[in-house]
């Protein structure tokens, strides 16, 4: 008898055990869950006025999507997803909007703010979406090197550009100006990465391909219709 009850015994301290680690676990994934959805949901960033008479804009501004893009020349994640953005324009043509704004991460991209120079100055000669696209595709070139800037000179050369007015445009104050406008439009809004992109005034969660890209693209556009 006295053996049965201690089975007895050991038995409910077995279902009681098991029944108090299930439990636990049930409030500690709970928990967990309620901690994540705390922290990795945060605000969408949001524009309120999507286009200046200051962007560079590829495709239409009368688009029913507006495509802005806070973005770093020297940045891998921004040359990956200028392919994306590229093969929009391709795709979409004048149904989009694509504004390119400077937001050059000066602390680790010593070479952010020369590329950005250079797509302007090209900019001043008609072409800063060659320049903005040589200067994207050979990342790899010159993301690293102490002469970046002789590198952007012999784009300019590529591209038919004037070479010496080109080198005079990098030392313009207003060309500058023009980059540091950027990015603190970018951080009045709370741009802290990049890219940051936003899509008819809302940020957008970067897309992992561009399928996604293209279906966020098409939502936007059913909207306006």
């Amino acid at each position: 008898m006295e053996n049965k009850n201690n089975r007895l015994s050991i038995r409910a301290v077995a279902f009681w055990g098991i029944f108090v680690i299930v439990i636990g676990g049930m409030i500690f994934g709970m928990i967990k869950v309620a901690s994540y959805n705390s922290t990795s949901k945060k605000e969408s960033l949001v524009l309120t006025s999507p286009i200046t008479a200051g962007d560079w804009v590829r495709g239409s501004k009368d688009a029913k999507v507006i495509i802005i893009e806070y973005s770093d020349f020297q940045c891998p994640a921004c040359a990956y997803y200028y392919n994306l953005v590229k093969q929009a324009h391709k795709d979409f043509g004048d149904r989009i909007a694509i504004v390119y704004r400077h937001f050059p991460l000066r602390n680790i991209h010593a070479n952010a703010d020369v590329a950005a120079l250079s797509a302007e100055a090209a900019g001043k000669q008609n072409k800063f979406w060659e320049m903005h696209d040589m200067i994207f595709e050979t990342q790899e070139n010159w993301k690293n090197e102490k002469n970046a800037q002789e590198i952007f000179i012999e784009y300019a050369g590529k591209l038919d550009l004037d070479a010496e007015q080109f080198k005079k445009d990098l030392d313009l104050k207003e060309l500058k100006q023009k980059i540091e406008a950027d990015y603190q439009s970018g951080v009045t809004i709370g741009v802290n990465h990049t890219p940051t992109i936003f899509v008819n005034g809302v940020e957008i969660q970067n897309p992992k391909d561009y399928e996604e890209f293209k279906q966020i693209i098409n939502y936007a556009e059913s909207k306006k219709s």
